[in-house]
């Protein structure tokens, strides 16, 4: 099969970012606007596992639900809801802030993951993003990642207990973070020093 095509069933790591690195986040509202957008044009479709949000680029990871659970009008037309989401935004933001061209730098980047083991780091891998590029010093507290999510109770659309699971429970969920983000800390200190 193509990995470049959406598949019902199949786990995905979609990304992009801004044309030319801009921005495509500039003010904490345009944050909140493509949240409230991922949920009206891709909830229907898919299982959102895990998102960070930065400045300049973005990361999600999901699945596309089975072909039974799909709204008719998408099931040949999986493309569709993701298309619809990330002209919606774009012409927004054109529009809001005196901007024309495209906002993304390319069509929508995605990878298939492929197993349980990929899933789990790439979760982890999204979740530290913000450290990864020095957005923030602190993974745990970045407002625009559903890292926090897990460790809550609140109602919320993830399926916290799959996640979870896959992890081996809570604890061992935040262990496996931690453990990456001391890997990022020394890579970042080790880089910095090399620039001195």
């Amino acid at each position: 099969m193509d990995k470049d095509i959406f598949e019902s069933g199949q786990y995905y790591h979609i990304y992009n970012r801004g044309n030319n690195k801009e921005n495509i986040f500039i003010e904490e509202k345009n944050n909140n606007y493509f949240l409230e957008k991922v949920k009206k044009y891709l909830l229907p479709i898919a299982d959102i596992y895990a998102y960070c949000l930065l400045k300049n680029h973005f990361h999600i990871v999901l699945r596309i639900k089975d072909e039974k659970e799909l709204p008719e009008k998408f099931k040949d037309k999986l493309h569709l809801p993701f298309s619809n989401l990330f002209n919606s935004y774009s012409k927004s933001i054109n529009k809001g802030y005196g901007r024309t061209g495209s906002l993304f730098q390319e069509h929508l980047q995605r990878n298939r993951i492929e197993n349980e083991a990929y899933l789990k780091q790439l979760i982890i891998y999204v979740h530290l993003n913000p450290v990864k590029h020095k957005f923030a010093k602190d993974f745990e507290s970045y407002l625009h990642s559903l890292y926090r999510s897990y460790l809550s109770n609140k109602l919320s659309n993830i399926d916290r207990d799959f996640i979870l699971e896959l992890f081996g429970g809570i604890e061992n969920f935040k262990f496996s973070h931690d453990e990456r983000k001391i890997i990022y800390e020394g890579v970042i200190n080790d880089v910095d020093k090399m620039d001195e």
